[in-house]
Order: structure tokens, then sequence, then C-alpha cells
């Protein structure tokens, strides 16, 4: 069920939108601010409370890459695989962080502190290879800058 909380700030959005079921990434991004990831019961009371089906909902979550719908550690390290970073070194830096971590793609620390994930472009050509976590972007990364920037979130 939805907080209260939760529901004030989607309604709030709403306001912006002609339709209700245009806000239905806002109304994504709300749950999951509040509670790290969006649940299937999460999809469903979205889907009430905008007038749609669950079905409707969760094409868009899982369409969305920054939208989780599974339990994710406490920091998220967005991986870009894009062509300039795979030109730059992608594939070797993403064996070096797997292998620091402990983890492949797709998984959360036995701690749960991060969880790896890859991003099809963060934007970043300039800085390849890049890689995002939580909202901090960090470009030109060697495995060395790698093993500082993790230090960081310890």
């Amino acid at each position: 069920m939805l907080s209260e909380k939760e529901i004030k700030e989607i309604e709030e959005h709403l306001a912006h939108y002609p339709r209700k079921q245009a806000a239905v990434i806002e109304a994504l991004k709300v749950v999951q601010f509040h509670r790290g990831y969006v649940s299937d019961e999460n999809v469903e009371d979205i889907a009430k409370l905008l007038d749609m089906t669950p079905d409707e909902v969760d094409s868009v979550a899982t369409f969305y890459n920054l939208i989780f719908r599974k339990p994710v550690g406490e920091h998220v390290i967005l991986m870009c695989d894009s062509v300039s970073c795979w030109i730059m070194g992608y594939e070797n830096l993403k064996d070096h962080l797997s292998a620091k971590l402990g983890i492949d793609i797709g998984q959360t620390t036995s701690d749960n502190r991060f969880t790896l994930l890859t991003i099809p472009c963060l934007g970043a050509c300039d800085r390849a290879p890049a890689m995002m976590i939580d909202n901090e972007l960090y470009g030109n990364l060697t495995p060395q800058k790698i093993d500082e920037i993790l230090d960081k979130y310890k």
C-alpha cells in the first residue's frame, strides 16, 4: 500500500499533466525514491491511483532501466556499455569492478552495499569509459580510479 506521503507527492505531479496516466513515470519515481525499488504491489497501487491496469504500469516500469523492479543495494553502480565506453576499455573495467565487488552485472553485494548494472548511455562519451554511482558521474575510468571511487562509498 502506498503511504499518504507517496500519494500526496504523486497527486502533486498530476497537476502538471493533462491526464492522470501521463504521470506514470513520475509516480514510479516517487515510489522508488521512498522504497528503493517498485514492487509488484506498488505497481498495482499506482495503477489504481492512475486509472491504469497493472500491466500498463509494469510495461512502463520495465521499459525504463532506471526504475528498479527488485531490491537494489544502498548504492547503484551503472556501468556505461555504449560504443564509446566499449572502445575505451569497458570490458576490462567491468571485469575489474565485478572482481572487486565479488558480483556480476545484475547482482547485489552480500552486504547490500552495491548493485552493479549496465546502462546503454550516460551521455559522457567525451569522458569514456564512464560509470555513475547513485547520481554521481565518473569518467576517464581506470582500475585504480575505480578503486579510489569505491573507497568513498565505504
